[in-house]
């Protein structure tokens, strides 16, 4: 194989492979610290979830609009190679501040293992998350472009190849690093008191991120760079803004039309620019519909992941967390790019159908909509699973009896007999405007009327133990655990109060003949151990266990007594498992990923490929904004509408996106496809010959139409 003056590899450029390494690290380097970040907020700086939601999506939203920023600079200042290393140095120390501020033993003076003075905590993070903003933002739109530049003409299967690479390292640097960094957070370091390690889990993106940089600039010998070409996009701006002042002007019928808008800068620009812009607008226009398809991208993160806690994540062997089904996505990913690109593809090809761009990216949308009818359907399922909750003007009540005789409750409608240590069938639901009266009778006892103020909205469990002993209790939850850990409470039906450890929570003095509030625990069996001061004798077991806890359960447990003195659990359930397997959302995720692969691939390429030479990073940027658009569509729709029905959230969005594809698609069929490269050689050609006609004007030939 010859060697050309840039170093070659399996027909590459050599210098692609420390982009591409340097790509890896970065996005390794990002992927962990968001991994952590809401964790961070909720844990160390100790906002709630809210709030912590809100900024996380901010910073996320920030991080696809700086991308503009880094394309001005870049195109227009320091190229491309100077913007990616003086903006990843911004972003290492970013980086780094942000590892700084999560230290708690900065402002710990008194040594006791929590920092004294939070709002330092607050200010540096935020200047950190500031700086990694403006930094990987910025290098976002240079590092692809740049790695476009490094081909040569007519290597466009090379460079095809080279953006699904390109992709595989980012999925590859944020799946590896969604698995290591919640590893390294649990590890716990400090000086004076040991804490959750989050110095050293954002340091070791901060590390990372040093080592991309050095790596890129190692190979800074071998880059081809092109030299930025004054103000480009000032000129831009001002070149649209002329033509359609001038177009504005021109309106009236006795002027000749002209064939595109931005033919009307034709008095004050020259024709390259105009045409350059031509098809940065062209292919802008096109992007309007895109934002869409990541509106539903994005919601893998947040609402599929809610959906997730509502399933069971027992997939054969693993047991699954909710959070970790977003993992799928990425190895998906990592499989789905050379299946298509190696597979796929030439098939297609080999049919003789011409697979164009735009016909991927219209596909791709179509699969990711038909992603979310799956979404749909699986949350059918899970409803079916799902307990009936009380709505806004309904109350639940269920009874349950701790007493040692059976007891009739009488509510509107209805009579309960609860024998000894048992419940009630379920919950029963009332509204609250027909829930007038309950009594409690049993047998030789008058009749007891409850006296509770029933709150709208929640469950309540009914404490009985005798004649004319009762308590009401609100349960407080009434909506399924969260992150799919199980709610276990205690009531305790001896007459002194109790201290009850469970697993590594403690339930402190629950009093006789009242319950505790749930507490929440992930999967398998818990240790139970039950102190007091006088009624239980020494030699008791000391240490009682819980059943085998599952995914999403809520349980009571009774705290009774044997004739033998010892304590013993009465186990009843107030909340079923979760029964719907998390297996079945694997389908959503395969199909929304392979919407993926072929639009975002696809995506990057075609921006890269139909954009000037001048403007690449301009065009980039363009594909980065329509993310960040998205992004702010979720958190349009979240806040503005919560639809009583999960599912038919779903398939609006579906059905959303299937619009807007269909747009898309039309739109697609009246796109041309330009080589820019041609565009602009021809442009060169042209001003050769002008420069020869001045210069040799006496002996010039006309030059015939079939030359131009």
């Amino acid at each position: 194989m010859g060697m050309s003056k840039s170093y070659g590899c399996f027909g590459y450029p050599l210098s692609i492979f420390f982009i591409v390494v340097n790509e890896f690290c970065e996005r390794f380097s990002y992927y962990g610290m968001r991994a952590l970040l809401i964790l961070y907020f909720r844990r160390f700086i100790g906002w709630d979830d809210n709030l912590s939601t809100a900024i996380y999506h901010t910073f996320v939203a920030l991080c696809y609009l700086t991308p503009i920023l880094g394309a001005l600079i870049a195109d227009s200042w320091l190229g491309k190679f100077k913007t990616i290393v003086s903006l990843s140095i911004v972003y290492t120390i970013g980086q780094a501040v942000t590892a700084v501020s999560s230290i708690n033993d900065l402002t710990d003076f008194n040594k006791d293992g929590t920092p004294d003075n939070l709002s330092v905590h607050v200010a540096l993070s935020m200047i950190g998350l500031a700086l990694i903003a403006l930094g990987t933002g910025g290098i976002k739109p240079c590092v692809s472009a740049f790695g476009g530049d490094q081909f040569e003409e007519g290597q466009e299967k090379q460079r095809n190849r080279f953006f699904s690479i390109f992709y595989l390292a980012i999925n590859a640097g944020s799946l590896i690093s969604t698995i290591v960094t919640p590893m390294l957070r649990v590890h716990e370091c400090g000086i004076y008191s040991q804490k959750a390690c989050y110095p050293l889990a954002f340091g070791v993106p901060a590390a990372l991120m040093a080592v991309s940089l050095i790596v890129f600039v190692i190979g800074s010998g071998m880059y081809k760079k092109f030299q930025p070409q004054g103000n480009v996009m000032g000129k831009v701006v001002k070149c649209i803004g002329f033509a359609l002042k001038n177009r504005f002007r021109h309106r009236s019928k006795q002027f000749p039309k002209r064939e595109h808008w931005l033919d009307w800068a034709k008095e004050k620009y020259d024709e390259r620019l105009i045409s350059q812009i031509k098809m940065v607008t062209k292919v802008m226009f096109l992007y309007i519909p895109l934002p869409m398809f990541w509106a539903l991208f994005d919601q893998q993160g947040s609402r599929w992941t809610l959906q997730a806690t509502a399933m069971s994540g027992k997939i054969g062997l693993l047991e699954v967390q909710p959070d970790q089904m977003q993992t799928v996505n990425a190895i998906l990913i990592v499989v789905m790019v050379p299946i298509m690109d190696a597979v796929v593809y030439p098939l297609i090809a080999k049919c003789g159908f011409n697979f164009t761009s735009l016909k991927r990216m219209t596909v791709g949308m179509f699969l990711a909509s038909m992603a979310f009818v799956m979404a749909a359907i699986v949350q059918l399922e899970i409803d079916k699973t799902l307990p009936v909750f009380p709505k806004q003007n309904e109350v639940q009540i269920k009874v349950l009896n701790i007493g040692n005789g059976a007891m009739n409750v009488s509510f509107p409608g209805t009579v309960v007999t609860v024998g000894q240590m048992s419940q009630s069938d379920g919950f029963m639901t009332f509204d609250v405007d027909k829930l007038t009266s309950i009594n409690i009778s049993s047998t030789g006892s008058p009749v007891i009327p409850v006296t509770y103020n029933f709150e709208q909205g929640h469950r309540h469990t009914l404490l009985v133990w005798a004649p004319n002993n009762y308590r009401v209790v609100k349960d407080g939850l009434n909506q399924k655990p969260e992150k799919g850990e199980n709610g276990i409470r205690f009531i305790n039906s001896l007459n002194e109060s109790l201290n009850i450890t469970m697993g590594d929570k403690v339930y402190v003095n629950v009093t006789s003949h009242n319950a505790s509030e749930y507490q929440f625990f992930s999967l398998g069996t818990k240790n139970i151990t039950i102190s007091s001061t006088q009624q239980i004798s020494q030699n008791c077991t000391k240490v009682l266990q819980s059943s085998n806890l599952e995914f999403g359960s809520a349980y009571t447990y009774v705290i009774g007594m044997q004739s033998t003195g010892c304590p013993e659990l009465h186990m009843f359930e107030d909340i079923s498992p979760n029964t719907v397997n998390m297996a079945l959302q694997i389908p959503q995720y395969f199909l929304i990923t392979c919407g993926e692969v072929v639009f975002s691939v696809t995506g990057l390429e075609f921006s890269y490929s139909q954009a000037p030479s001048n403007m690449k990073s301009v065009l980039q940027a363009g594909w980065l904004l329509t993310v960040a658009v998205g992004n702010i569509i979720v958190l349009i729709v979240a806040g503005a509408g919560q639809f009583s029905e999960q599912w038919a959230e779903y398939i609006l969005f579906a059905a959303l996106l299937l619009v807007v594809c269909v747009i898309f698609a039309i739109m697609a069929r009246f796109y041309t496809y330009v080589n820019p490269a041609e565009i602009e050689a021809q442009f060169d050609d042209d001003e050769k010959k002008n420069l020869e006609k001045m210069n040799v004007y006496s002996t010039v030939t006309p030059v015939s139409q079939t030359q131009m």
